[in-house]
């Protein structure tokens, strides 16, 4: 098992850095966008449409192919071709509507139909990962923006439309009361797309452990100058591993450290996840410090320590 000791500035290193972290969030959305018109541009689409998991594309469609397709091999598994068909329905027709929409609001802007404008559509919720595995609804964002500007979104709370532009108070106006229509849209957000993000989430996680099954954590060990002249703020990151339950400890002459700070363990984005353990040392006594890690897939604890490592000193910049 290899390691590396980098000592160097935190402006240098910026892995260097203390993470403080909400609890673990997780997202789904889906992002629609229309231009006014075609453009001859590699991969622009007079209509795009695609699904966001943790802001990793799940599926996509486009006005030239007029599909729905999978963009994950879990997902496509997972679902039926009865899902993915009535979801190609479904995007036919706010295709449709986008194409409506985005020349009524070129009308009511005064806009050059000669120009290119675009109408974009974000749609989708928000969650915190409990103790157990359950999620916690946390938001739900229905919102329109014209040309990259905020046009008009829903406020579930008061079951009313934000109109942050003159030129969206008309429609604010229309829909404010269309009670079913908002009740419909903050049911979907609240409770139907939670029930998706619970679903898909649940089908990605069980792919990536079949396909990883088992990852060693690879260990690397870092420095950087402390407050004082004489002290450095060692840490210790195991990276790379799965399952996500790890055991690491700083050890001066191989006995633990209390007051080391340990930072939560953080996904990595193949499914693996890293951990990171910090103390304050003086410079004299590095040699003294250990990092240990233990971790299902080894046989025996890694035991790394900062005076024997391959040591890189990086020059801090001016």
């Amino acid at each position: 098992m290899g390691f590396v000791v980098l000592l160097t500035a935190c402006v240098i290193l910026p892995a260097c850095l203390a993470n403080k972290t909400e609890p673990e969030r997780h997202s789904l959305y889906y992002v629609y966008t229309a231009l006014s018109k075609a453009v001859s541009l590699p991969g622009i689409f007079e209509f795009t449409a695609m699904g966001l998991l943790d802001d990793r594309k799940i599926d996509y469609y486009n006005s030239v192919k007029k599909q729905k397709v999978p963009q994950q091999d879990w997902i496509k598994d997972k679902l039926s071709a009865d899902y993915w068909e009535k979801g190609t329905q479904s995007r036919k027709s706010k295709e449709q509507w986008f194409k409506i929409n985005v020349n009524i609001l070129m009308e009511r802007m005064r806009h050059n139909a000669s120009d290119i404008h675009s109408l974009m559509w974000r749609v989708g919720c928000e969650a915190h990962k409990m103790q157990g595995g359950s999620l916690h609804f946390v938001k739900g964002v229905y919102e329109f923006s014209y040309d990259g500007m905020d046009f008009l979104s829903f406020d579930a709370i008061s079951m009313q439309w934000v109109a942050p532009v003159s030129a969206a108070v008309q429609t604010k106006r229309n829909w404010d009361g269309l009670t079913t229509t908002n009740q419909g849209i903050k049911d979907y957000l609240d409770k139907e797309c939670m029930k998706w993000l619970y679903l898909f989430r649940r089908y990605r996680d069980m792919a990536v452990a079949e396909s990883l099954k088992s990852h060693p954590p690879k260990v690397y060990l870092f420095g950087k100058n402390g407050r004082l002249s004489a002290e450095y703020t060692l840490t210790c990151m195991a990276t790379g591993f799965y399952p996500k339950d790890i055991k690491m400890r700083i050890l001066k002459n191989d006995w633990r450290e209390k007051d080391s700070h340990q930072d939560d363990v953080l996904p990595n984005g193949d499914g693996t996840h890293q951990l990171r353990v910090s103390i304050v040392a003086e410079k004299a006594e590095i040699h003294m410090y250990k990092c240990k890690v233990m971790h299902r897939t080894l046989d025996k604890p890694i035991m790394v320590d900062w005076a024997t490592g391959n040591m890189i000193f990086t020059a801090a910049a001016n």
